[in-house]
């Protein structure tokens, strides 16, 4: 896509193009510096015989789930440059819940396309856009290990963000008590649900059992709160 198009996403969604004090990499959006760091991008990517279009700034990638930028930027030298990464335009963030039923983590043996792979996973979803995190909280819940209603006792942890070398998006963390649970909906790819008592819990996760980050992330947030 065109810079026009990049140049009218940042004008719609400034809070993604904050350039706040300090020494960082400043984002460039006068179309004289960009086309001045897409100029020293091309340089350096043909001296190593790369693609030259890897220079292009603008909205690189889009579809329903991922949105995909490469913005000019200044570095902290003062060279000029680009820089690839990921964001959420809608701002909504995602969700990730560790679910506790009478002293025993409910997992989820979960196959992800991503790594080719299954991994023992806490619930997470997206978030929807208009619902606050904690509806979309009770929502995954509901929706994958059917937990639902009076019997779920949620208690915020924090927010995390899972890569912050490469995304923007942020995910907030919950811990929850939970009555009941039943198994998940197979076309998510959830095999089966997984409770253990919350020793067999933290011996998967000091085994290298569990290797989800995300995962982990609640279980360091639940352990410093003396959830567990």
């Amino acid at each position: 896509m065109m810079n026009r198009e990049y140049l009218t996403f940042a004008q719609k969604h400034p809070q993604l193009f904050v350039n706040p004090p300090g020494i960082i990499f400043t984002i460039l959006l006068d179309e004289d510096k960009i086309q001045q760091a897409e100029a020293e991008m091309t340089r350096r990517l043909a001296a190593h015989n790369l693609p030259t279009e890897w220079a292009k700034v603008g909205i690189v990638y889009q579809d329903q789930y991922l949105l995909l930028l490469r913005d000019a930027v200044s570095f902290p030298d003062g060279s000029l440059g680009t820089y690839i990464r990921f964001v959420n335009p809608d701002g909504a963030p995602g969700v990730i819940i560790l679910p506790v039923c009478q002293g025993r983590v409910v997992l989820l043996r979960h196959f992800r396309h991503a790594t080719r792979t299954w991994h023992l996973e806490v619930p997470r979803g997206f978030g929807e856009q208009g619902s606050s995190s904690e509806a979309n909280a009770r929502r995954e819940l509901a929706e994958e290990i059917g937990a639902t209603g009076a019997g779920v006792r949620l208690v915020f942890l924090g927010e995390v963000y899972s890569d912050t070398g490469m995304s923007a998006a942020s995910n907030k963390l919950y811990y929850a008590e939970i009555e009941t649970y039943h198994e998940a909906e197979l076309h998510e790819a959830i095999a089966e649900l997984h409770v253990v008592p919350i020793a067999e819990f933290e011996r998967l996760i000091r085994d290298n059992e569990i290797t989800d980050g995300l995962t982990l992330s609640a279980y360091a947030y639940a352990k410093a709160r003396g959830l567990f």
